[in-house]
């Protein structure tokens, strides 16, 4: 498959990241992931980094295959598979695992469907330093074997061409760009993208040397395959500079159907224009309720202000101290869970969830709170951590002092903890990730059928089982938030259809939703070239969810229980919407009718 494809795909692998029980899961799990490995053995083959990050062993000192015919042999390979597939999933008769068979059906089409896209209007154009670098943190973090560290050695002398049978993966890069580079047809790289790829390359590498440096790897043949590699990437980036960059396209948006198919990759299964109407309507609607909510929480807060954007404003000034945030969050955890346990809201694990600082360079990278989440596969008890955060550490280009534009204050005042707990924590994505730990997911589910929607909409429908119960405060930040979810799902897709312009987007965001200048201009760059139309994945996501859930109340009328609904919902793993109400219809729903 394409480099592009590759990367999204290993991406979405590392994202879903939840532990598989230790338990001995059902029969059907079991003939489940036998039928996954069918499609899974091809994407790692193609994509070993892909392999090291999930814990599939054996693929450690492999590097991505970049070699002449690709697309093609990736493609061939995903067609077999897929025909596999097919002739299992027709004489299958367990429910479970016909779903899950569906699921990889779909997987090994949506990645064919990728490959042609790409092939049909882009030039080829690889971000080496990007995959070089992501190669190597996966097997050089502290929760790695350290028996498989040393293989981040081999690997990087494979990158660099110093393993036998190795071409420098540059110049294989090279190539398939060079290859197609007549085809005066396809469209270049965004130009604005390979900016601020170019400008990461340095970040990388000395990345590379810092990690060979805390685990020891830098002997002699060590520094001798960094100093190829700082080599070889910076002709890379020249050649970049003179030969891509003349190509690079000034205008964002991708041709429609690759739009399209970005955001069917996530989980959008309707026209953008559809989308775009419904977000709107929610946009509008939250909007008037911050509106009627702003003087309550004004009096209760003692603010001098009406619009609920002064509210917002003042709110933001209850800003925490380093040495605040973590008594803080676990202040609003507690009383999360007191809440969940006392309304019956969804069962909660015995154990207690984790929760640590973030250092000042993962808040650079990643400003907002998250959860980190567990390896999947040869899981050995690892747990997901919620990660908090002191926001963007904003620096001069001295590196010395603070430049406050670049500093997000979106995420660090108080009352933004608790719809920050309830998405990214409990009942969000730690418990979504605990669920499956503890009751035991088939790789279908987990992997394959991983997507924004299936993800972001559960994080979203927690958050709204939580805002009754908080404070006023804690309920203003959480239609905040929700306000920031239904701007994404209308202005990403009209971004990239050409019906808004990005400085009438990030007057939006900044004005009504009220986002810092940092955080809206990351927005913007979000929508149109780091990953178009993902953003619009929360909201649609959160809308099916709760359509799900009013359905299966009038089927069951007084027999509906929310608990039990929720822990079965969280107990599918990451089914599509379509699979997950064929489950509550089939499964869920006629469980709790009879007496």
């Amino acid at each position: 498959m394409s480099r592009r494809l590759v990367v999204a795909f290993a991406a979405t692998l590392v994202a879903a990241g939840a532990a598989r029980a230790q338990t001995a899961p059902p029969a059907w799990i079991a003939r489940s992931d036998a039928d996954s490995k069918i499609l899974l053995d091809e994407i790692v083959r193609f994509s070993p980094e892909s392999a090291s990050q999930l814990g599939v062993t054996g693929y450690d000192d492999k590097v991505a295959d970049l070699k002449p015919g690709v697309d093609e042999r990736s493609r061939a390979a995903l067609v077999a598979a897929k025909a596999k597939l097919q002739a299992l999933l027709a004489a299958e008769k367990d429910i479970n695992v016909r779903q899950d068979l569906q699921i990889l059906v779909k997987a090994a089409d949506e990645q064919i469907e990728g490959i042609d896209l790409n092939r049909k209007y882009l030039l080829p154009y690889n971000d080496v330093g990007q995959l070089i670098f992501s190669g190597e943190f996966g097997l050089l973090k502290d929760d790695v074997a350290a028996a498989r560290r040393p293989s981040a050695l081999k690997r990087l002398q494979c990158y660099v061409g110093k393993a036998p049978g190795c071409t420098p993966i540059t110049d294989l890069a090279k190539a398939q760009t060079i290859a197609r580079l007549g085809d005066k047809a396809l469209l270049g790289p965004y130009k604005g993208e390979v900016e601020q790829k170019l400008a990461n390359t340095r970040r990388y590498v000395d990345g590379i040397r810092q990690l060979f440096a805390k685990y020891k790897l830098d002997d002699a043949d060590g520094k001798a395959a960094l100093d190829a590699l700082d080599a070889q990437l910076q002709a890379y980036d020249s050649w970049v500079r003179s030969t891509v960059l003349p190509r690079a396209r000034t205008d964002f948006r991708l041709p429609e159907p690759l739009y399209a198919y970005n955001l069917k990759q996530v989980g959008i299964d309707i026209p953008p224009q559809q989308l775009i109407q419904q977000a709107q309507l929610e946009f509008v609607e939250l909007r008037g309720m911050l509106q009627v909510l702003a003087p309550t929480v004004a009096k209760a807060e003692g603010i001098d202000a009406v619009d609920y954007r002064d509210v917002l404003k003042a709110l933001k000034k209850q800003q925490l101290g380093k040495d605040q945030v973590v008594p803080w969050y676990h202040e609003v955890l507690g009383r999360i869970e007191q809440i969940i346990r006392r309304e019956h809201i969804v069962t909660l694990p015995q154990r207690k969830m984790q929760m640590r600082l973030a250092s000042e360079a993962e808040a650079a990278q990643v400003p907002a709170p998250h959860m980190d989440p567990p390896p999947f596969v040869n899981n050995h008890g690892e747990q997901g951590t919620f990660v908090l955060t002191m926001g963007n550490p904003g620096t001069s280009t001295d590196g010395k002092s603070d430049d406050k534009s670049q500093a997000y204050d979106d995420f660090t005042f108080k009352a933004a903890a608790w719809t920050l707990t309830a998405h990214e924590g409990r009942p969000g994505h730690e418990l979504q990730f605990a669920a499956m730990v503890e009751r035991g997911v088939s790789l279908a589910r987990s992997l394959f059928a991983f997507n924004s929607v299936n993800v972001e909409g559960w994080a979203l429908y927690a958050e709204s089982e939580m805002l009754p119960y908080e404070p006023s405060a804690g309920q203003f930040i959480a239609l905040q938030n929700r306000l920031m979810r239904a701007a994404r799902a209308w202005l990403d897709p009209m971004l990239n259809l050409g019906l808004i312009t990005p400085e009438r987007a990030h007057d939006v965001l900044v004005h009504d939703v009220g986002l810092s200048e940092a955080l809206a201009r990351q927005e913007i760059n979000r929508y149109t070239f780091e990953s178009p139309g993902q953003a619009t994945a929360y909201f649609y996501g959160y809308m099916r969810l709760q359509q799900l859930r009013l359905q299966t109340e009038q089927a069951l009328g007084p027999a509906f229980d929310r608990m039990a609904f929720n822990d079965f919902v969280i107990g599918q793993g990451l089914l599509p919407p379509e699979q997950l109400a064929e489950a509550v219809r089939t499964q869920f729903v006629p469980a709790r009718r009879k007496p």
